[in-house]
């Protein structure tokens, strides 16, 4: 028989295990639920925080509280929670069942509902099942029920009392110790391994870049000489002191003898004129750069009476 549950409502429990279980309708817009527990003392505060059963922590040490992977079913998609009751320890006296959402609040979740089973007997039909209804709209947690102990039995109560604060802030208010960067980073890997999507394109940049290997210079062994100090650049030669009065002079003339004007032919005293400059042109033993050469004498005037030979082949008749 089914019990139809109501918000605060118990019904006492017979079965030693019980295999508590999420549901809900996926579709656009709908964000991704995740099912935890949490093994709470009799202060109502977890005892470490290895009492904290959830998407990156699925199995409690003493493995008789677990999660399970998620499944599709014809009414929507599933995340469940086993708990082996009758095993455990005496100083766990309850275990809340809760539900995070991921990307929106718990308004856009459609159809979100409990249902429990008796794990040991594999019946079909849920021993309980509580339609879970966000209070205020703005609920990113909410815990669905939870499961306590009465006497040597245990019961299971409707509770429905959500947290705008998400999965961090339900935790925390049980004794958690919760690193939000840890959390967020471990969500999304633990996501991603259970349903099988491998990591978006900024993920693996980021991954690649922090796990980039860095380029360091290797320290010298010990022993080894140290490397040789940077030798500086040569300082260049002052240039040469001028030559003493007197001493010639490389490329240019020496003094006490004529030298020739460059492009005229040596002074020859035999035939006045020649090697001499002209008017406006250097004087004697001067180079005369870019001045005319004198001209060539001039030719003596053809004869009147030359006359050129006929020009071109000459055919004579025979």
């Amino acid at each position: 028989m089914t019990h139809a549950m109501l918000k605060g409502s118990n019904v006492p429990l017979d079965a030693a295990a019980v295999r508590a279980v999420l549901c809900w309708t996926p579709g656009p817009g709908v964000p991704d639920v995740d099912a935890s527990a949490l093994l709470l003392g009799t202060d109502g505060r977890v005892r470490s925080d290895e009492d904290f059963v959830f998407y990156n922590q699925p199995r409690h040490p003493s493995g008789l509280v677990r999660r399970l992977s998620k499944k599709r079913v014809p009414e929507g998609l599933t995340d469940t929670v086993e708990a082996d009751l009758a095993a455990l320890d005496a100083s766990v006296d309850q275990v809340v069942l809760a539900a995070s959402s991921d990307g929106d609040t718990f308004d856009s979740v459609r159809d979100l509902r409990i249902l429990l089973y008796d794990a040991g007997s594999g019946a079909t039909e849920p021993l309980a099942v509580f339609e879970v209804k966000p209070e205020t709209g703005e609920e990113t947690a909410i815990i669905c029920g939870e499961l306590y102990r009465r006497g040597e039995g245990w019961k299971f109560r409707a509770v429905g009392q959500g947290y705008p604060t998400g999965l961090i802030g339900l935790a925390t208010a049980f004794g958690i110790s919760v690193d939000e960067a840890e959390e967020a980073d471990g969500a999304g890997e633990a996501r991603e391994a259970e349903e099988g999507a491998a990591p978006d394109g900024r993920a693996a940049a980021a991954d690649a870049s922090a796990t980039a290997p860095t380029t360091a210079v290797p320290a010298p062994p010990a022993g080894a000489a140290a490397p040789p100090a940077p030798v500086a650049p040569p300082v260049p030669a002052s240039p040469p002191p001028p030559p003493p009065a007197g001493a010639p002079a490389y490329g240019y003339p020496q003094s006490g003898s004529p030298q020739p004007a460059y492009g005229y032919p040596p002074h020859d005293p035999a035939r006045p004129g020649q090697g001499q400059p002209g008017a406006g042109q250097p004087g004697q033993g001067q180079p005369a750069y870019g001045y005319p050469q004198p001209a060539a004498a001039a030719a003596p005037a053809p004869d009147p009476n030359f006359r050129l030979p006929p020009m071109g082949p000459q055919f004579v008749r025979a």
